[in-house]
């Protein structure tokens, strides 16, 4: 692992001056002490401003030997597209985003390529904010191309234990590895290779949208060009407009973007569709998926049970700083679920030999009217449909219901609402 220390003389300054090295606002600062040194009646001021004006010319040959080894050494990896997010920090405080981008100043190789099969593993996770436990020894993993979603009510612990996994929040008690290292142990090294959506947006005041790209690829030395994700993320016509005049869709699409321009392995999107129309919604989805089909890793949390279903290869419900539950959403379904209905109308049905089918576990008959519960609904349905059945003559409007995962939301987590 490299050094994370960095050397003065390498040293430069923060956000857009990233360019500038720290050497040259020092010689600026030598020079102006000699000019007043120099100002002085006395023979030693004169001698001082000399010794500090050598001093300074000195840095600003160092200053411009940085400069022009950083521009032919950083040049192509800035500029490269690279392979892939959701979600450098588009949207989030200004010191959570200046965490997020804390990377070594110095470091000039692009970042190491090999992601391990198991991209996230948690293990007893935990955060207690005094008598308040947010995360109660949370454990599970996440695999390399994997889309995983946390499901659960508000409160339920969703957010901190993604600000953990990100090196944004400290770890009380567990481990976190990402990306085959440890949070706890080097954050700067993971905060790298991933990319962070977070729910709050802060951005610099009148900044354009290609200008806040910019000012999220100064924080790293190997970024996606700025050109390459306006048109990704379809927003070319709103380059030169200021982020608050755009559309609810154009920021969380421009919040992605900021978190795809370190090109990173991972990305974690917190609710990133909430508050948006249903076309805009599956603008991100469509986003999102495309990411993933570079091979990229997605973890997000959301309140939608319909995008967790159509995005999450498996979901985590958790509840009171737990996970009660974790499964692909097929298999929670069926686990947790209030099964398959079937309904249809039959003039002629038996509710004793209905409840007598195999796999059907309540049946009720009102006016000709059919309403069956299975959770094998395809044994039910060739029973029901054989031709040389009891039931299959008669039946008319059959309609098959299959449950959701808001019925196993609701199952695991109750209908009462809790702050």
């Amino acid at each position: 692992m490299p050094d994370e220390t960095p050397v003065l003389g390498n040293a430069r300054l923060p956000g857009p001056f990233a360019r500038v090295p720290i050497v040259w606002a020092i010689a600026l600062l030598v020079f102006i002490g000699a000019g007043l040194s120099a100002a002085s009646n006395s023979t030693s001021g004169k001698e001082q401003g000399l010794i500090l004006a050598a001093i300074g010319v000195l840095l600003v040959l160092r200053g411009a030997m940085v400069f022009n080894q950083r521009r032919h050494l950083g040049g192509s990896a800035t500029n490269s597209p690279g392979p892939a997010d959701a979600s450098g920090p588009a949207a989030a405080p200004a010191a959570a985003q200046a965490s997020l981008a804390a990377v070594t100043p110095n470091q000039t190789t692009p970042p190491v390529s090999d992601v391990p099969d198991t991209v996230i593993v948690a293990t007893k996770l935990s955060k207690r904010y005094q008598d308040i436990v947010a995360v109660d020894a949370v454990s599970f993993s996440v695999q390399r191309g994997e889309i995983f979603g946390l499901l659960g009510p508000n409160g339920a612990g969703k957010s901190t234990t993604l600000e953990m996994l990100e090196g944004l929040r400290d770890i009380d008690t567990g481990t976190a590895v990402v990306l085959g290292t440890d949070v706890k142990a080097n954050a700067i090294a993971v905060k790298r290779r991933i990319g962070v959506q977070l729910q709050a947006t802060a951005l610099p005041s009148f900044t354009t949208v290609a200008e806040s790209i910019d000012l999220f690829r100064a924080f790293y030395d190997h970024t996606r060009d700025t050109a390459d994700l306006l048109v990704e993320f379809d927003l070319v016509p709103q380059a030169k407009q200021i982020t608050t005049k755009l559309s609810g869709g154009q920021q969380q699409r421009l919040s992605i973007a900021l978190a795809m321009v370190n090109d990173p392995d991972v990305v974690f999107l917190d609710e990133p569709t909430t508050g948006l129309d249903p076309q805009a919604r599956i603008s991100l989805w469509d986003f999102i998926e495309r990411f993933r089909a570079r091979g990229k890793t997605v973890m997000l949390t959301t309140h939608y049970m319909e995008e967790a279903e159509r995005l999450c290869d498996r979901v985590a419900v958790m509840d009171q700083g737990r996970i009660v539950a974790l499964d692909t959403p097929d298999r929670l379904v069926a686990l947790h679920g209030p099964g398959t209905a079937i309904d249809f109308i039959s003039h002629t049905a038996d509710v004793d030999k209905l409840r007598a089918l195999t796999g059907v576990e309540s049946a009720e008959v009102s006016a000709g009217a059919v309403h069956l519960i299975t959770r094998t609904p395809e044994v039910v349905l060739a029973q029901l449909l054989h031709p040389d059945g009891d039931h299959a003559n008669g039946i008319t409007n059959l309609r098959v219901e299959r449950g959701t995962l808001e019925d196993v939301f609701i199952a695991l987590t109750g209908r009462d609402l809790r702050s």
